[in-house]
C-alpha cells in the first residue's frame, strides 16, 4: 500500500493561493483519482496534496451576462440535478450522467475532469463545442483561457503550478443546439472509446447551420475540434447527403491510436456513425 501524501485543507481561497505559491502541491476536490495518482499510475506520485473541497468560492451554478457559470468543485450529481444546467446546457448534464457510477458522480467534479486533462474526459468535448472559457486564479491574478487553448498535450494543460481552476463560463448564444454522445464498452462505468459533442445554430432552409463545432475525445492525445468536418456542415442543411459527406470527412480527418480499449479503425468508424446519427436526428429523418 503506498504512503498517502500529506494533505493541506484551506478554508479560504486566499489560503489556498498562499499554499500553492509556497511549493509543489497537487490539488484534489472529489479525490476520485487519488489512489491511481499516489501509486504512480498517472505519473510521479504527488509529494503533497491540497484539498479544495471546503472552498465555497469554487462552488455554485449561476447565470451571468449571457453565460452559464459552473464552479470548479461542482460535482457531476450537482450538474445533473441543476435546473439551470438542464434548461440551458442539457448536453453537459448528459455528459455528467455518463461518468462512472453514482459514487463517482457524487464526488467527482467538473474542475477535476478538466485538470486531469485525460483525452477521454467526458465533459471536455462539451467545453470545446460551446467555446467555454476556463477561469484560473492564483495569488497573482485571475485569467480566462479558452477551452480550445487549455489542453496543450497528453494530460498537459495551460494551468500554472500555482493556479487553480475557479469556474467555467459557457456562453449561451441564442438558438444554439448542442448534442452529446458517448460510446463505451457498456452503458455505465466505462471509459469512452469515442466521446463527441456537436454544436450549431440553425437559421432555416435558406441559410442552414452556422457556428458549427464538432468536438471529440478519445481519438487523439487531447480533446480536439474536427475543423474539416465543421467546414462541411457550416452553411449546410441536415439532409442525407450532408450527413454522408460529414461522416466521410470525419473518418478521414481523425488519426486515433490502437490501445487496450479499442482500435483506431473502430474509433474512426464509430465517430463517423455517431456524427451521421446526430445530423440525421437534427434533420428529423
Amino acid at each position: 500500500m503506498p504512503v498517502e501524501p500529506p494533505i493541506e485543507t484551506p478554508r479560504r481561497l486566499s489560503e489556498a493561493y498562499a499554499m500553492l505559491a509556497g511549493g509543489p502541491l497537487t490539488p484534489i476536490a472529489g479525490g476520485t483519482d487519488v489512489m491511481v495518482r499516489i501509486t504512480g499510475e498517472l505519473g510521479p506520485p504527488p509529494e503533497r496534496m491540497i484539498d479544495l473541497s471546503r472552498l465555497d468560492a469554487l462552488a455554485g451554478i449561476t447565470l451571468d451576462a449571457g453565460a452559464l457559470v459552473v464552479g470548479a468543485r461542482t460535482t457531476y450529481t450537482e450538474i445533473r440535478r441543476s435546473a439551470l444546467c438542464r434548461e440551458h446546457l442539457p448536453s453537459l448534464v448528459d455528459a455528467a450522467a455518463t461518468i462512472g457510477a453514482a459514487q463517482i458522480q457524487n464526488r467527482g467534479t467538473l474542475g477535476g475532469n478538466i485538470a486531469n486533462a485525460s483525452p477521454a474526459g467526458d465533459t471536455l468535448p462539451v467545453l470545446l463545442a460551446t467555446d467555454a472559457e476556463i477561469v484560473l486564479g492564483s495569488h497573482r491574478e485571475e485569467r480566462s483561457v479558452a477551452a480550445a487553448d487549455f489542453f496543450t498535450g497528453y494530460r498537459r494543460t495551460a494551468l500554472a503550478a500555482d493556479e487553480l481552476i475557479l469556474r467555467v463560463r459557457f456562453p449561451l448564444p441564442a438558438g444554439r443546439e448542442v448534442r452529446f454522445r458517448k460510446v463505451g464498452t457498456r452503458r455505465a462505468q466505462a471509459i469512452s472509446k469515442v466521446v463527441m459533442a456537436v454544436a450549431w445554430r440553425d437559421h432555416g432552409a435558406a441559410a442552414g447551420w452556422s457556428d458549427v463545432r464538432v468536438a471529440l475525445g478519445s481519438v487523439a492525445a487531447t480533446p480536439i475540434r474536427a475543423a474539416a468536418t465543421e467546414a462541411v456542415l457550416e452553411g449546410a442543411r441536415p439532409i442525407p447527403e450532408v450527413a454522408d459527406r460529414a461522416a466521410e470527412t470525419l473518418a478521414a480527418e481523425l488519426s486515433p491510436i490502437d490501445d487496450v480499449r479499442s482500435t483506431a479503425e473502430y474509433r474512426r468508424m464509430v465517430a463517423a456513425r455517431v456524427l451521421h446519427r446526430i445530423v440525421r436526428e437534427a434533420g428529423g429523418w
